[in-house]
């Protein structure tokens, strides 16, 4: 199959190596741009620093506190970040291999509320209230934006003419914002029809929900929220 890949980079070249690796022919149509910020993170300690992304992660490798950071225990929402934050200088992680829901209930099983607050590095944008849920665990948390997700504003042209030739089997979508995204590109170069004709590959309901609600008919969505479950959904088409 030819796969169009949204999801942002540096990911997106790594989910098309994957794709590459199956058999598949990868285009890389990434719909978000991401960009770190240096996170007022507040004074130390911390009890334990908390990420839901690969990309905050990335963000503690450029911190001005990175050293201070990095000295904490990480709890991270699945093996994709834990893997980013080792690379950023963690030597303490424990991932929740799930989603935000796995890594509340990971750390309200490991960690007692204390005098330390928890450190949450979060994305501009958030689909769940982390800080939220662990508050209401008695836990005190302080949220900093770590790196936002900015909407690009148009789909790469190897992309657009794959689309408009029908030769775009399949589209893989890792959030329900890089959906959104997608469908409001696929609009403006008026390929939505076309688009919506593929097969979508989805790794959050939330996603699916969206392209159903645009006319998508041909929607699946991972059974586990993580890359190797959306491909093992692709190698079962």
């Amino acid at each position: 199959m030819r796969i169009l890949v949204t999801r942002p980079e540096p990911d997106a070249e790594r989910t098309a190596q994957a794709l590459r690796a199956r058999g598949h022919d990868a285009v890389l149509a990434p719909v978000l741009r991401i960009e770190t910020l240096d996170a007022d993170v507040g004074a130390p300690p911390w009890a334990a620093v908390l990420m839901t992304s690969a990309n905050a992660a990335r963000a503690v490798a450029t911190h001005s506190q990175r050293d201070e950071i990095i000295r904490r225990p990480a709890f991270t929402v699945g093996d994709r970040s834990a893997e980013a934050a080792r690379a950023a200088g963690f030597t303490e992680v424990t991932s929740a291999k799930g989603d935000a829901e796995a890594l509340i209930a990971l750390v309200a099983s490991r960690l007692t509320p204390g005098t330390a607050p928890l450190l949450y590095l979060a994305g501009a944008e958030r689909a769940a209230d982390v800080a939220g849920a662990l508050r209401a665990h008695g836990f005190t948390v302080h949220s900093a934006v770590a790196y936002r997700a900015a909407a690009l504003t148009a789909l790469p042209s190897d992309a657009v003419a794959a689309l408009g030739a029908g030769r775009i089997d399949a589209v893989l979508h890792f959030s329900a914002r890089t959906v959104a995204v997608f469908l409001d590109l696929a609009q403006g170069v008026a390929l939505l029809d076309k688009s919506l004709n593929c097969q979508h590959y989805c790794l959050s309901s939330g996603g699916a929900a969206k392209l159903r609600a645009a006319g998508a008919s041909r929607v699946a969505v991972a059974a586990q929220p993580d890359e190797a479950a959306l491909l093992d959904l692709v190698g079962r088409a």
